[in-house]
């Protein structure tokens, strides 16, 4: 779906043009300059169904999602719309809208079994990633996060994702609407957030062949319960915000 897109970019095509010739989504694009002085972002998607968008591959990928996750797009611009309108803008976000923001810059759908996401969710990578490498050919697993996306352009080892796990009976057919489900405010304001380093799933980068690639602590890290409380996401890699 992509391909064709960046091309018409590519050949000079302004990016929103671009995305709303491809007709799969449930919004429209334009240009960043459209969005008012003073309303925010999700406010205005919401009150619009357009999406303010910039030259470049963040929001280039921010539209893909849009076109493969149309029924989880919306769900999160729904729970940040709430909260804007609940609580204002802020210099903070508050735990929903913190939480909705993580999910849609940098989370993995992944659908496990019970040992391997046991040992990930643990941090046991040479569990995870050796004494179970058999296991990942039928891992089924979904890029969301546009932020996560970019990275990978030009990957290097430490780019971390946060998964969220898809039960193993849904079929990918379901996956989105499943996942407008599931995207609950109190859900997501508990943060069920788990990282992934992410070159670290076997096939996705020649390097991890050798059992030694995943040694290295400073980016497969021990699980740090302690550091999790007393700051989200302390042990993990943050992947900047739109």
């Amino acid at each position: 779906m992509g391909e064709p897109i960046a091309r018409q970019i590519v050949a000079g095509s302004p990016q929103a043009q671009a995305l709303n010739q491809a007709g799969r989504a449930p919004v429209r694009f334009v240009p960043q300059r459209d969005l008012p002085d003073g309303q925010a972002y999700e406010d205005y998607i919401f009150s619009t169904a357009q999406v303010p968008t910039r030259e470049g591959l963040h929001d280039f990928f921010n539209a893909l999602c849009w076109m493969h996750f149309p029924l989880a797009k919306k769900r999160l611009n729904q729970l940040q719309a709430r909260e804007i309108a609940r609580a204002g803008v802020g210099q903070v976000r508050g735990p929903v809208r913190d939480a909705a923001t993580v999910f849609d810059e940098n989370a993995l759908l992944i659908q496990p079994s019970d040992a391997l996401w046991d040992a990930l969710t643990e941090h046991r990578w040479a569990d995870a990633f050796v004494g179970l490498r058999a296991e990942w050919p039928q891992t089924r697993l979904w890029a969301f996060g546009h932020a996560a996306l970019e990275k990978a352009v030009q990957p290097y080892k430490s780019i971390t994702v946060h998964m969220w796990r898809v039960p193993l009976s849904l079929a990918p057919a379901d996956i989105d609407a499943w996942l407008a489900q599931d995207l609950t405010a109190d859900k997501l304001s508990r943060k069920p957030f788990s990282p992934l380093p992410v070159l670290g799933v076997p096939g996705w980068w020649a390097a991890n062949e050798d059992p030694a690639f995943y040694e290295d602590t400073r980016v497969f890290r021990p699980h740090r319960v302690k550091a999790r409380a007393e700051k989200p996401y302390a042990n993990q890699e943050i992947l900047p915000l739109a």
